[in-house]
This record gives C-alpha cells, structure tokens and sequence, in this order.
C-alpha cells in the first residue's frame, strides 16, 4: 500500500515516552487533552500518524511534520489533541494573532509553533468542492460547545501566512453526536459539512471548538485539495518519501483513509 502503517497501543506510546523522560504521567491534567480534526485530518493529528513507530518512538516521513517535530519537540505531537487555549472565550480575530492560528495563539501547555509554518508540503486531504462530507473531531476529553468551521477564501496559497482575513466561516455545529467513547482511540464528534462549490487547488479548513462551559478552546488547522478527491489522504507514510516498489500503483497519490485500522495508534 501507498501509505506505511506503523501504528502502536496508546500503552506503548505511553511506556515508551515515560521511560525515556523519567516521567510519570504525560498530561499535566485532563483538562489539557481534548481534540482536534481527524477528518479532514489537521496537521498535528495527521503529523503523529505518519511518526508513530512500532516502538512509540516518533520518525517522521513527511518534511513539514519532521521540521516540525524538530522545531516544536516531541511532547507537541505526542499530545497532538491538546491545541487550545484555556481563556479563548469564544474570542477569535483581534485575540488570537494572524499567523498563530494552527497553534491556538500560542498559548497551549504545548508548543505547537512549528504547525503554523507557511509551506505547501504538510499531509493533505483530498476532496471534492461542492461535495458533503463527514466531519470527525476527537473527542478525547468531551465538552458542550460550538464548532466554527472556517475554510481559506480563493487565492490563499498554503506557503502565505494564514491570517482571520483569509477564512470564511462556512458552518457552525452545537453539541454535535459522538461516536465511540471519550478518551478512547478513535472516539470523536461527527456531523456533515456541505463544501464549497466552485473550487480547485489547495486550501486549509480552520476549526474552533468554543466550549459553553468553560472558556476554553481548541483549534485546529487541515490542509485539503480540491481536486475530485473523496477524503483520500497525501504526505504521510511511504507517500511522503520514496515510493514503495511493492505498491500495486506506486504512483497513485492517494490513499484511502477507510483502510486505516480502527485503533489508529
């Protein structure tokens, strides 16, 4: 296959890091794990899945998500859930500065810095404008609130900086359903989102989780193409590097994320 499964027990992934940096316990509390995009997947979320080794070690194939990795260390992407700000509010343009959106302000427990680079090789999904498709968000820590989804207007380029003036709020979900259990690998919120009609090339969708119970939020940032794709995914895995000669096509780009695992560790 195009992409390169290398995929671990959460419990690995644990042992592994805890072991190595003499730690016993990698949150600092629940309340800083939460979620971010798994479909189309966001840049932290996709970045873990092309590092993650059988070992819980993290080697990414993918250039942006090993500079990245380098830049922002490897506590970020072993907490890829964890973008968000504690005192958000709700607040977007005029609080959170252009450039640092993929970060949540910069203003995590984290530093997720490295993931707001402006370059045009990140893991994408494909999809197809004017198409429905079904959101899932990770519910790792489950909370009342708004969803606001934002899509680049046309003309943004992935290597510019991503600003408020380049999103357009296209959907906004309350206390959408759940799938699977919160804190479980896989569990996250689904609802259908409507695309754009009438758009080609790169573009990123930019969501907020504005929870109603506290003034905490989560951010979220997912480079997608459209170009007729139905959720494939690119960048990740042996799709990122050389391609793999035993690949029935190795030159098809796309690969489905349906035949990701269920436990995608």
């Amino acid at each position: 296959m195009v992409l390169r499964r290398r995929f671990v027990s959460l419990a690995a992934v644990l042992a592994t890091l805890l072991g190595g940096l003499g730690l016993s316990f990698l949150w600092q509390n629940d309340a800083e794990a939460h979620g971010v995009a798994m479909m189309p997947g966001s840049r932290t979320y996709l970045c873990q899945l092309d590092a993650i080794t059988g070992t819980g070690a993290l080697n990414p194939d993918n250039p942006a998500c090993k500079a990245a990795l380098n830049q922002s260390g490897a506590t970020a992407l072993y907490n890829w859930f964890a973008v968000l700000d504690s005192n958000a509010g709700g607040r977007g343009a005029g609080y959170v500065p252009d450039g640092t959106l993929c970060s949540a302000g910069d203003r995590s427990p984290y530093n997720f810095s490295a993931y707001n680079a402006a370059r045009s090789d990140w893991p994408r999904t494909h999809l197809t404008s004017g198409a429905t498709i079904n959101v899932k968000y990770s519910n790792w820590a489950a909370h009342p609130g708004d969803f606001r989804v934002y899509i680049t207007k046309p003309g943004w380029a992935p290597t510019s900086q991503l600003g408020w003036n380049d999103l357009e709020l296209i959907q906004t979900v309350t206390n959408p359903p759940q799938q699977g259990s919160a804190g479980a690998n896989g569990g996250h919120y689904y609802w259908n989102l409507k695309l754009p009609s009438g758009r080609s090339g790169n573009a990123l969708i930019f969501m907020q989780w504005v929870r109603s119970d506290s003034q905490e939020n989560f951010f979220s940032c997912s480079d997608v193409v459209f170009d007729g794709g139905n959720g494939e995914v690119t960048g990740i895995g042996d799709d990122a590097g050389t391609p793999d000669p035993t690949d029935p096509d190795p030159t098809d780009p796309r690969t489905p994320v349906t035949a990701w695992p269920s436990t995608p560790w």
